[in-house]
């Protein structure tokens, strides 16, 4: 990670890598296929990470947007010492056709435990909310936590603080759609919005 962010993805090199290490390139090899394997293992670390901090939180609050906010929060608390790096890295996961994405096949494994904090989020949540928006929510505030991710990279105030704050407005506002999303007259919306989702996911 400090190579990367000192040199940049393209320069750093896996010889100088495995120099740093202390270890000789095949061996970097062997354990890595390429600098590519090295970010989705940072990838996993880091959701492994965020999921640690989360555990607590999750097995003591059940309110939906105490368990949304928390979670949000603690992603930008464990991600802090790498925020210079993701500045750096983030035009490569930026783009479609990277493996790096983190929409790609290959960043499949992190995502799918990213989705399952926000599955602990949804399922643990006392709230009352529409049954079939309960089932798709997780893969949507996890499409949330993307778009989260993306301020948080061009965030430069200190400590973050315009990331929290953009949590602080924004987890309310999901908090009154979901809790709406069961009452009668809105059944109807909240059926059309999950089409609409179903569709673009295909």
């Amino acid at each position: 990670m400090r190579l990367f962010r000192e040199r940049g993805f393209e320069a750093t090199t896996m010889r100088a890598i495995a120099a740093e290490a202390g270890v000789s390139v095949g061996n970097a090899y062997y354990y890595f296929d390429g600098k590519e394997a090295l970010i989705q293992a940072y990838y996993d670390r880091a959701q492994a990470e965020h999921e640690a901090a989360c555990r607590e939180l999750l097995a003591g609050e059940d309110a939906f947007a105490a368990r949304l906010s928390g979670v949000l929060r603690e992603w930008v608390r464990v991600s802090e010492p790498y925020h210079e790096f993701a500045v750096k890295f983030f035009k490569h996961a930026a783009e479609p056709t990277n493996p790096l994405s983190p929409f790609s096949a290959q960043s499949s494994p992190a995502r799918e435990a990213s989705i399952a904090i926000y599955r602990q989020v949804v399922e643990g949540a006392k709230d009352r909310m529409n049954a079939e928006l309960r089932g798709e929510l997780p893969e949507l505030l996890w499409l949330l936590s993307m778009g989260m991710v993306l301020f948080w990279v061009h965030d430069t105030s200190p400590g973050c603080a315009r990331t929290y704050r953009l949590i602080e407005v924004t987890v309310p506002l999901v908090d009154r759609l979901v809790g709406l999303s069961h009452l009668p007259g809105l059944r109807g919306i909240t059926k059309d919005f999950i089409a609409a989702v179903h569709e673009l996911r295909a």
